[in-house]
């Protein structure tokens, strides 16, 4: 039986500069610190499922490339990024370029006529019977997700024909609900959601891997779990009062093994120094809703 076995890095927020998240998180420190946490693990694929910059500057990617790569490499891992909606397109086309590659690698076309570099950035590739479908719900200087009829046709194509051991599906807003009503309002929109799985339902999808919310969460919805892994920049404040918002200086990840009749998850967030990275109150969370939540 063949095994799949990821590890699912996400909202790692790197600057091109020192700059530090919130004024408080070394980024590269804290996934510098995650890599080194599974540096005795064995992996196939190494998954970063958004928010990989905090700037969106070509240098915050190639600092991404500087610490991943190599540590695959060691591993004999391929890597995987997608788009969250704090990376911009243009950044991350230049040094990640459709997320993934190889040989049969397939690319969602550009509108015509439209900006190839403002495209949204979605792929397909099938590597040793695993097929792995990079989808980009971010939309361009918000903070909420969306998925469009072109990445559906796009996705519901490349899942036409199963492939030999099944597909993981990889994408920054979870198509499930948030805890919060600040990730709720920058969640992926219902009929986003309902499109994605209208595009999965009864294929050979055996998990969709996200980030964005900032801690570990796992639903399965018509028999497909949705790995929401935790952020490697921090921890989000899953059960305090929903009107407020709070994350604490922790870096996870989740370790995720897939073979042909079981999918196993195990989500790991552990303390850096476990301090206070902020706390939004009710009327900063409405603020930042109406910058940057759905209109």
């Amino acid at each position: 039986m063949t095994t799949l076995r990821v590890l699912h890095l996400s909202d790692t927020h790197l600057y091109g500069d020192d700059s530090r998240h919130y004024g408080v998180v070394d980024t590269a420190d804290h996934l510098a610190r995650v890599l080194d946490r599974f540096a005795d693990e064995p992996f196939e694929l190494v998954v970063c499922s958004g928010d990989l910059s905090e700037d969106g500057t070509v240098a915050s990617y190639e600092r991404l490339l500087s610490l991943v790569e190599p540590w695959a490499r060691e591993r004999g891992a391929r890597t995987l990024y997608a788009m969250g909606n704090h990376d911009q397109r243009a950044g991350f086309r230049e040094v990640l370029g459709a997320g993934q590659s190889g040989e049969d690698l397939r690319v969602l076309a550009a509108d015509p006529g439209a900006d190839p570099a403002a495209s949204p950035i979605a792929s397909t590739i099938t590597v040793a019977g695993w097929r792995t479908i990079v989808l980009d719900t971010s939309v361009p200087g918000a903070g909420y997700g969306e998925f469009g009829a072109a990445q559906a046709a796009f996705l519901a194509e490349a899942l036409a024909v199963p492939a030999e051991h099944g597909t993981v599906v990889v994408m920054h807003h979870p198509p499930v609900a948030a805890q919060t009503e600040l990730l709720q309002a920058l969640a992926l929109d219902d009929d986003s959601a309902a499109r994605l799985w209208d595009a999965i339902s009864g294929t050979d999808v055996r998990a969709v891997l996200a980030g964005h919310y900032h801690h570990a969460l796992v639903e399965t919805v018509d028999g497909i779990p949705v790995v929401v892994t935790p952020g490697v920049t921090n921890l989000a404040e899953a059960f305090g009062p929903r009107d407020e918002e709070s994350a604490r200086d922790w870096a996870g990840a989740t370790v995720v093994e897939l073979n042909e009749s079981r999918v196993r998850i195990l989500p790991v967030s552990e303390p850096v120094t476990g301090g206070e990275v902020f706390t939004l109150t009710a009327e900063q969370v409405q603020q930042i809703i109406a910058a940057a939540g759905r209109p």
